[in-house]
This record gives structure tokens, C-alpha cells and sequence, in this order.
């Protein structure tokens, strides 16, 4: 069995935190293990640093030459691995680990979800840019979740490299509620909130960020303000920093109802109850939520942003509304609201989407493809 070192410098699988960012760590894990591959994850070190300091940056960059004479030792004790692989890094989050180590001991270098934004080849961040850049020029491989980050990285490096689509995906999708449990968890939750369970409802989840998440409530806030039927409410999944602030936004919106965070079997019932989802997905890559509302039967109404018009068929599993746009927004809540057809239609076309492309061993078979003969070569 082939061994491949993972490292996720962003934030590691293991942290306590939960986010996007974690779970796709965690799912790629799964996905190589999947595909065939034992899978250790060789450091914990986070190299994030969102302000730009400089002594932060200097003081990631010791830990990192220290973690690098570890896993050294490591590797010569136990011997190396076949392959390194690093999800997620960025100028904010560079990997100081992976290039070093697979310089040192011959190995393919992969990476998953690379991104470069020119204009921080100076400023505060410079270093850690520059460390980026040679990371993704070192690599052998570049599997990358949102189109939006392949464009930015042509961009700078030109084309030619070796860039691999992978579609997000699913571990354990959720599933389309039974009918009776359907009725029955929905005439519960109108009960308690005071809710017409004859309506269509609609569903929003996300955390809450003092960032682009907040930025995405606050334009919600705004188009369910002008949803054309003020009796059809929106449950709202999640919780964090921002909340008490993204609850006043919906401070005049009585059917507006804030669940909190739920747990995994919780939130997979919510997502049963719910007739449509519906995001403004302002700067968002790609929005794990979204593959899981069409996983479990609802057509999405979304911003449109690269890589989650690369997660909904715009027409067929949901639409998709200019991103930052409110009014646009509310006109494709207020067309999906008020056709049934049109919902049901869109919601058999998005289970078979997730089924078709956003599957667990649709994405192990792409990494088999693309690591198995990698690493023979370099055998």
C-alpha cells in the first residue's frame, strides 16, 4: 500500500473549530484512503497568519524549520513516504513544510486548492506570497476544487502547469426525507415557531463570521425583506461571533427563525423539511452546503460565483443570481417559491447531480488516477 504524508497548513483536520475548510481536509483524507492509499497526517502546524505582522510571520517560520527537522528525523527513522500531499495554501497560509521535505527526500509534491493573488506580491504578506509561489511551481500535481483558482494561477505562472480538476464533494451525503418524517418534523418546527406548514420553506446555513459570511446574511436579510409571499419563513442553520449581529438584520423578519448550529443528524432532518435552499455566497469558493441541500432533494437559489456554478446547473438543479445582487436574488426566491413544478423538477435534477459528480468515489478514483501513476514514475 502506497503512503502519502498529508498536511493541511490552513487549518489542520484535527483542529476544534469546525468550517468548511476542515471538513474538505477531512474528506480528502478519506478520499485517498479510498482510493487505496494509507494516509498520515505528518504536522498540525497552522501557518495562517491573517494580519500580516511580521513577528507572527517570523515567529510560524521558526515553528516550521523546527516541524521540518522533525518529521526529517521522522521519515529517515521510519522511512519516507511515496508521495507528500498539501490541501489548501495560499499567501496567508503558505506551505513551509511539504517543498523542503520533498526536495530532501525525492518525493511528488501534490497540492489541493492552490490560489495566488498577484497584488500581494507586496505588502505585508510578501514572504509568505513568494513561498506560495514556489510551492505551486514545485508541484507535480495541482488538484483544484474552484475554477476561479486555476484561472489565478495561469495568471501569474502562465499555462502549462499541472493542474486537475477535482469536483468538491460528499462523504456522507444527506438523503431525501420519507414523506411521513417529513411531515411530521415540519408540523413540529411550525409548531414551535409558529410556522404555516403549507408554505414552501427555505433554508440558509452557514457560520457566522465577522467576513464574507456576514456579508452574505446581510444581503439574505435583504432579499427575504422583499420575498413577494411574507408568510413563507426561513430557517436559519449556524452560529459564531457574528450572530448576534446577523440576527439584526433580521430583526424585522418575524419568520425568520436562527436554529443555531446543529448536529450532523439534526441538520439532515432540517435539510428534509426545507423546500429550497438559498444563498447569497458572496466570495464564497464553493460552499460545502451547497452539494448537501442538493444531495438531500432542494434546488438552490445562490450567487453566482465560479465555484459554485461549478457545484449548480443554473436552470436545472437551481438558479443562480449575480453574485452581491439583491434584487436579482429576491426575483429568483420569489420565481422558485411560486413553482411547485418547477422545485420538484429541479429538485430530482440536483440529487442526481451530487450523485453523478460530487460523489465520495467519484473523487477517489480521480486521485487514483492522477497519484498511482505519479508516484510509479518516480519509483
Amino acid at each position: 500500500m502506497k503512503h502519502i504524508a498529508f498536511y493541511a497548513p490552513m487549518k489542520p483536520p484535527d483542529h476544534p473549530t469546525p468550517s468548511g475548510d476542515r471538513e474538505m481536509a477531512r474528506a480528502l483524507i478519506l478520499a485517498l484512503q479510498k482510493a487505496g492509499f494509507e494516509v498520515s497526517v505528518v504536522s498540525s502546524l497552522r501557518s495562517r497568519n491573517g494580519s500580516g505582522d511580521e513577528a507572527e510571520q517570523t515567529r510560524i517560520q521558526e515553528e516550521a524549520e523546527s516541524e521540518v527537522s522533525r518529521i526529517a528525523a521522522d521519515f529517515e527513522a521510519r522511512g519516507a513516504p511515496d508521495l507528500w500531499f498539501t490541501y489548501h495554501l495560499y499567501h496567508k497560509a503558505p506551505d513551509l513544510l511539504g517543498p523542503e521535505l520533498t526536495k530532501r527526500f525525492d518525493l511528488p509534491y501534490c497540492v489541493a486548492e492552490a490560489s495566488l493573488a498577484a497584488k500581494r506580491k507586496d505588502g505585508p504578506w510578501s514572504d509568505f506570497y513568494a513561498q506560495s509561489l514556489a510551492a505551486i511551481r514545485h508541484a507535480d500535481r495541482i488538484f483544484q476544487l474552484n475554477p476561479q483558482d486555476s484561472d489565478g494561477l495561469r495568471s501569474v505562472l502562465g499555462c502549462g502547469l499541472p493542474i486537475v480538476p477535482l469536483d468538491p464533494f460528499l462523504v456522507d451525503p444527506p438523503a431525501p426525507m420519507a414523506s411521513d418524517l417529513r411531515q411530521q418534523s415540519r408540523r413540529e418546527l411550525a409548531a414551535r415557531h409558529g410556522l404555516d406548514p403549507e408554505k414552501p420553506w427555505m433554508l440558509a446555513v452557514g457560520m457566522m463570521r465577522p467576513d464574507s459570511k456576514r456579508d452574505s446574511y446581510k444581503l439574505l436579510a435583504e432579499a427575504f425583506g422583499m420575498r413577494a409571499d411574507t408568510a413563507v419563513p426561513l430557517l436559519i442553520v449556524g452560529d459564531g461571533p457574528a450572530r448576534p449581529e446577523i440576527e439584526g438584520y433580521f430583526r424585522d423578519h418575524p419568520k425568520a427563525v436562527f436554529l443555531g448550529a446543529l448536529p450532523r443528524e439534526r441538520l439532515n432532518i432540517t435539510y428534509g423539511m426545507a423546500d429550497l435552499f438559498v444563498w447569497p455566497a458572496i466570495n464564497e469558493a464553493f460552499g460545502m452546503a451547497l452539494l448537501e441541500a442538493q444531495a438531500a432533494g432542494l434546488p438552490v437559489v445562490a450567487g453566482n460565483r465560479p465555484g459554485v456554478a461549478a457545484m449548480i446547473v443554473d436552470g436545472e438543479t437551481g438558479i443562480l443570481a449575480p453574485e452581491g445582487d439583491t434584487g436579482a436574488l429576491a426575483e429568483a426566491i420569489n420565481q422558485m417559491v411560486a413553482d411547485a413544478t418547477m422545485r420538484e423538477s429541479m429538485s430530482v435534477s440536483a440529487i442526481s447531480n451530487v450523485a453523478a459528480h460530487h460523489s465520495l468515489e467519484k473523487a477517489a478514483q480521480r486521485l487514483s488516477d492522477d497519484l498511482l501513476p505519479l508516484i510509479g514514475a518516480w519509483s
